[in-house]
């Protein structure tokens, strides 16, 4: 059975232009009730701006083949052991006949502070998936195949994300692919890496402009860590899932 991408494009597109929208609702709603949080966050507080983006994954589990899968979205059941700390709460689960199929994040970044919270996605993107992968190891979700863990940033395209970062390391130099590289760059350098190191099936980012809230308009840094190859992964797990349900 050939994999169903789910006209993501199309959907990707309401997802994105879903997300500034929300944003600037979330922004006009605290400014009227004379509650507005400084800055950015502000546009972030309701907490619903990725949604768009997991209603596409819900779309790809349906299309290939889970259509009785369990996607989970609410708090009390987002929670998986780890090993590390007791648990971790993620964004999205899918659950099929007692087994972990997907545990996903669903990440977002816009400015005008970009380094201090590259540097914090960072630290909790390793962290999540070493832990995720240690528990793994030692039976945390029983005796199955390895989970699809899926990762992805939303990152707003706009000349300080854009532009050459410089950084001191006085006492050794960093890797070269990091010199002057705008935290766009270095996004595309972090899922790249996530994914070479196995600890993520795929980390994608996206770019995308606040001016797409009317067009949904968003690019890809590269074809590795690009949407396409997000989704397209997601889907050929699934199906490879359902393959197997069926076979018992």
């Amino acid at each position: 059975m050939a994999i169903d991408l789910s006209n993501y494009d199309a959907k990707a597109k309401e997802a994105v232009k879903a997300f500034w929208g929300n944003r600037e609702q979330a922004r006009n709603k605290q400014i009227e009730s004379g509650k507005a949080d400084q800055g950015e966050r502000a546009g972030v507080t309701a907490g619903k701006n990725m949604d768009g983006f997991i209603a596409l994954v819900k779309d790809i589990v349906h299309a290939n083949g889970l259509e009785h899968a369990d996607i989970h979205l609410e708090r009390r059941v987002l929670t998986l052991p780890g090993y590390f700390r007791p648990t971790k709460l993620w964004d999205l689960l899918v659950m099929n006949e007692g087994r972990l199929i997907a545990a996903l994040e669903f990440k977002s970044q816009v400015g005008p502070s970009f380094g201090n919270n590259f540097n914090n996605r960072t630290e909790e993107a390793i962290g999540t998936a070493h832990d995720l992968w240690t528990g793994y190891r030692e039976g945390a979700f029983g005796e199955q195949m390895r989970p699809f863990v899926g990762w992805l940033m939303l990152l707003e395209d706009a000349p300080k994300s854009r532009s050459p970062v410089k950084d001191q390391s006085p006492h050794f130099p960093v890797f070269k692919e990091f010199k002057n590289a705008s935290y766009a760059e270095r996004y595309n350098i972090l899922c790249r890496k996530l994914m070479q190191e196995q600890l993520y099936t795929v980390a994608s980012v996206i770019v995308s402009p606040r001016e797409a809230v009317e067009t949904g308009e968003h690019g890809e840094l590269s074809e590795m860590t690009g949407l396409r190859s997000f989704i397209s992964e997601l889907a050929g797990h699934i199906a490879a899932e359902a393959a197997r349900t069926w076979m018992v």
